[in-house]
């Protein structure tokens, strides 16, 4: 990808498939786990020089807004939030500056695409069909990317998503190797109903993981220390997209980011 990229319409469909088809190969060609529950290990996500691009071109601070759900309650005391996002479509983020806007508008292009979907589902195909059966390749599953950054005082305690969810994806992009102690934790639920924490992943850059949303998907982030200037990374969830309900709540909900974004930059 050019230095100087531009939205030029010829230029950004070429770039979207040749990135696509590169994340694709990459969820492919990731190892695959079943302890604690079935899992992918990504690595080298995305091309080293779109990597480098999407540092060089990170959001200002001031672009993210407040990223609700379970985070929302380990805001700071002086109400600071603690995880902070931007949804990688184009109606969102077309209030960047060009250079940036090309950049992101290219990547969430991609991580939206059929191509990476298919990929995920390929490979996370045992845990999907047991959830939903035989016809799992023929679920409707709907993709947000969200590029999300947690400061010092974030943390989520263990967890299992939300069954509105078919797909859950993290993607690491630190900028070096310093901080690969905060990465996410997976547990396992004993039968005494306790959830000790059986594996971490290493918050490398270009790496991460994807799971299929089960009753046995724990995780968890610790408390973000000190240390940490921001954790960045893109959140990658694939919604089940099957029903009238589903179909009509996964786009209400994309509207409505879009309206409150609009609210927010239209704000003095």
């Amino acid at each position: 990808m050019d230095q100087s990229l531009e939205l030029r319409a010829g230029n950004r469909r070429l770039a979207v498939e040749r990135l696509a088809d590169f994340i694709a190969t990459s969820v492919d060609a990731a190892p695959a786990f079943d302890a604690p529950f079935t899992h992918l290990v990504l690595d080298r996500v995305f091309p080293d020089d779109i990597y480098s691009l999407m540092l060089t071109n990170m959001p200002e601070a001031s672009d993210y807004r407040p990223m609700h759900g379970r985070s929302k309650g380990h805001d700071l005391t002086d109400g600071t939030h603690t995880r902070v996002k931007i949804d990688l479509f184009p109606e969102y983020i077309r209030h960047l500056p060009p250079q940036q806007r090309a950049v992101w508008d290219i990547v969430g292009r991609a991580l939206c695409s059929r191509p990476v979907r298919d990929a995920f589902v390929r490979r996370l195909a045992p845990a999907l069909e047991r959830r939903f059966g035989p016809t799992y390749a023929k679920t409707g599953m709907y993709p947000i990317p969200i590029l999300t950054r947690d400061i010092p005082g974030y943390l989520i305690t263990p967890h299992t998503d939300t069954r509105w969810k078919g797909i859950t994806v993290q993607l690491y992009l630190p900028r070096d190797r310093s901080t690969t102690h905060i990465g996410t934790i997976f547990h396992e639920k004993l039968a005494d109903g306790t959830l000790p924490k059986t594996k971490q992943m290493s918050f490398s850059p270009n790496t991460g993981y994807a799971f299929a949303v089960g009753t046995d998907t724990w995780h968890s982030a610790d408390a973000v220390g000190p240390e940490v200037r921001s954790r960045d990374s893109i959140l990658l969830t694939y919604f089940v997209d099957a029903g009238m309900l589903r179909f009509f709540r996964n786009r209400g909900k994309r509207l409505g980011n879009f309206a409150l974004s609009e609210v927010r930059n239209r704000l003095p």
